[in-house]
């Protein structure tokens, strides 16, 4: 039985490499796919009552790979796969910008987490963040969230460590549900 999701239970997810596979300045919403044990992950996470979120870097915008509207069906796309598991997805915050555009918005700037936080009320502090880059860990950090890395390399040179290394979101959420406790 699941609790009714509270505003300090939000996992942020990264997008590529970590809920889809990354292919690279994805452009084609028929080419996105789970990454192995997303799914049960996505569905453990909910059943534990958190809420789920996407934040993403899609630097192809700014790049000139692929046009804003793209990005908008490839993410609506995400949004329909999601739900189909039966598991809600809150939103989909992304920085269309190219790393360079010093913006506020591409991790590990917090401009999105702020967004998020003030839009769905959640404290970023209180939140899970998974990703799959070093970046990701910097952004959660940043935030003073709980941090987990997916990777199935050592993890001992990274400049901003991450709390926890899973192999997937399924063992994801089975860490977070552990220390939780």
């Amino acid at each position: 039985m699941s609790r009714a999701p509270t505003s300090s239970n939000v996992v942020i997810l990264d997008r590529d490499g970590t809920l889809v596979t990354d292919k690279g300045y994805l452009s084609d919403p028929t080419e996105l796919a789970f990454e192995p044990g997303a799914v049960e992950g996505l569905r453990r996470f909910a059943a534990l009552g958190y809420r789920l979120v996407v934040i993403t870097n899609q630097s192809g915008v700014g790049r000139g790979f692929f046009t804003l509207e793209q990005l908008q069906l490839v993410n609506a796309r995400l949004k329909t796969m999601v739900e189909a598991t039966g598991v809600r997805l809150e939103n989909i915050y992304f920085c269309p910008h190219a790393p360079d555009a010093n913006c506020d918005c591409r991790k590990p700037a917090l401009g999105l987490m702020r967004q998020a936080a003030s839009e769905l009320g959640f404290n970023p502090a209180s939140a899970v963040v998974i990703g799959d880059k070093e970046t990701d860990m910097e952004f959660g950090r940043r935030a003073g969230a709980m941090t987990l890395l997916i990777s199935t390399n050592a993890t001992s040179n990274l400049r901003d460590p991450p709390d926890l290394v899973v192999t997937n979101l399924t063992d994801a959420a089975a860490a977070v549900a552990s220390s939780r406790r």
